[in-house]
């Protein structure tokens, strides 16, 4: 099912022994456009302010109740590692974020409650220059968007496939040639993200779009 993206914002997340956080951005690999983290803001009950928590560790997301539900205590989500979403998230960063979390599928038994046999914190490396591929979602925000023929317009969002947590689609609004309309254009037909230039380059030209 597709919905905003922005809709997640402010979403509630429950864990095991009651709320932990909102969500406030998320972490996608910007080769697939695939998301694969949360960024939870935990400024109400934790002197750090954001954590990050892996999608697949959503059991239940409910959109009329804006709430999303974890596997997982207030405690594992505070010993969960947190990255600078304002930089990339860095190879080493990402490995650590999954030795912390480990295999879901393995250590989450949805037939029962989530034990605590997870690790109470980790060390993880600082960043460093790596293979660089998980981004800000909300960094992204603002970016031009250009096609082979010229400007197109400024991003304004994504429209999420929720089964597999895809950004399907780029929200764009348009020039002055589109009237200022906006226009959604799938993320497959993008080329490249240009993060020095600030603008995700297209495969069409603007009459394609």
């Amino acid at each position: 099912m597709l919905h905003r993206l922005q809709a997640l914002i402010d979403h509630r997340v429950i864990a095991t022994d009651g709320e932990t956080g909102t969500v406030q951005d998320f972490l996608f690999d910007n080769k697939t456009w695939v998301i694969h983290y949360l960024v939870v803001d935990v400024s109400r009950w934790l002197s750090r302010r954001e954590v990050v928590l892996p999608v697949s560790a959503v059991e239940r997301l409910d959109w009329e109740k804006k709430t999303l539900h974890v596997p997982l205590t207030k405690e594992q989500v505070r010993e969960s590692p947190d990255v600078d979403t304002k930089e990339p998230v860095s190879r080493q960063q990402e490995i650590a974020m999954r030795e912390y979390f480990g295999r879901l599928a393995y250590w989450v038994d949805r037939k029962s409650p989530m034990t605590s046999s997870m690790p109470t914190g980790i060390e993880y490396p600082v960043h460093t220059k790596g293979d660089l591929h998980l981004r800000s979602v909300s960094h992204l925000e603002g970016y031009e968007v250009w096609g082979t023929d010229g400007d197109i317009g400024r991003l304004e969002g994504f429209v999420l496939d929720e089964a597999p947590w895809h950004l399907a689609y780029l929200d764009v609004k348009g020039g002055e040639w589109l009237l200022g309309r906006s226009v959604l254009i799938p993320t497959r037909w993008a080329k490249s993200i240009s993060w020095a230039n600030h603008r995700v380059n297209l495969h069409h030209t603007r009459k394609g779009v």
